[in-house]
């Protein structure tokens, strides 16, 4: 039977690392980008394109399903993955990042986070018990341990009683999951780092859940507002205070040049909206640089989105006519830019597991911010 989670590095340059996570329901090739299925869907996408761009898991969220259509039904109705009809793995995360940013409609203490939803005004509990029960509801192959995500400028006190809580709803996060029986024996459980841009206090958070055990290991609480170089500055050291024989997972991250920066600085896994998000307003993701597809030099374009890129879209259609189907707000639109822009993603995925196993990942990085970065200007 294949392994429940194992995770192996196949090669390193730098501190850049590629292997891969074999699970029961499929191998994740690492570095991984995780598009995110917030509400069981990749918008815009089917299951099958989805994993036709080359993405080997994807991220449920906990949050909004918990609210609709509810964990217990998901549960009733087979689980995520045959209510969603995504055969492969499955992260899930706690739910914690989303009700902390309900700020005015939510009330942490000690047991968890109290809040209304979003949709109703209905009121709801998330403990880390509650996250944890949720998850195994949902099937998930990943589940995260419940933290508090800070915001960014929080005072150093605050960061310290927010750090300090998280660690003690991930000992409860680890025994909730450890309670689940036969999803347990399946599933893998990751620990979340936090401490804000302090690297006491990140040091801190990686020797208690070190202590805890987790199957893998998440950099929380950046991608908050902090910036790139604040980012960067705190990756230069958080990684490496976590182990180097299990994945880090860099979570809500980022931009390209952002995946570049992090896989750099030695991480192996990252989820965030953006390709979806931005793909449905208008900006394509190109070797390039980024462009905004609605503006008007691209009305008579005849060109692919990206010369470079070997998806569907630019092999068929040009830039003009996807100018015209997000102009005129058309499905279609909206279809063909999410599907383009995951391509995108998992090509830069590809190039850098290819750049980091053949020991060039430095000359690799140099490359694409000459062309990437210097780029983001004329789209």
């Amino acid at each position: 039977m294949t392994t429940r989670f194992q995770f192996s590095i196949t090669a390193t340059d730098g501190k850049a690392r590629t292997g891969s996570i074999q699970m029961l329901r499929g191998e994740i090739r690492t570095p991984a980008f995780m598009p995110v299925g917030t509400a069981a869907t990749v918008k815009a996408m089917r299951p099958a394109e989805v994993r036709a761009t080359g993405a080997d898991i994807i991220l449920g969220n906990t949050y909004h399903l918990m609210l609709r259509p509810g964990a217990e039904r998901v549960a009733r109705l087979g689980g995520l993955h045959q209510f969603s009809g995504w055969d492969r793995p499955i992260l899930t995360d706690s739910g914690g990042y989303q009700v902390m940013s309900l700020s005015a409609l939510r009330k942490i203490t000690e047991e968890g986070v109290s809040f209304q939803s979003h949709l109703d005004g209905s009121k709801h509990m998330l403990s880390p018990e509650r996250s944890m029960e949720i998850q195994r509801l949902l099937g998930s192959d990943i589940v995260m341990a419940f933290d508090e995500c800070p915001a960014n400028g929080v005072s150093r006190d605050e960061a310290i009683k927010s750090m300090e809580l998280s660690m003690r709803w991930a000992k409860r996060s680890r025994d909730g999951f450890d309670a689940g029986g036969e999803h347990a024996e399946r599933a893998a459980l990751f620990g979340i780092q936090q401490g804000s841009l302090d690297a006491e206090l990140r040091k801190r958070s990686a020797d208690a859940l070190i202590d805890i055990g987790f199957d893998g290991y998440a950099v929380g609480g950046l991608a908050v507002g902090e910036g790139q170089e604040a980012m960067f500055g705190c990756l230069d050291y958080a990684p490496d205070q976590l182990p180097a024989d299990r994945p880090r997972y860099l979570m809500g991250v980022g931009k390209p040049d952002d995946l570049v920066g992090a896989v750099e600085r030695g991480i192996d896994m990252f989820d965030c909206v953006l390709p979806t998000r931005s793909g449905r307003n208008g900006q394509a993701f190109t070797h390039h640089g980024p462009i905004n597809i609605r503006n008007a030099k691209f009305a008579e374009d005849q060109g692919p989105i990206d010369d470079r890129c070997s998806c569907p879209v630019c092999a068929t259609w040009t830039r003009a006519y996807v100018h015209h189907l997000i102009r005129s707000g058309e499905i279609l639109g909206a279809m063909l830019m999410t599907q383009h822009n995951l391509h995108y993603y998992q090509m830069l995925m590809a190039d850098m597991r290819a750049a980091i196993a053949q020991g060039r990942f430095a000359a690799f990085a140099q490359d694409f911010r000459r062309e990437y970065v210097q780029g983001k200007d004329k789209g």
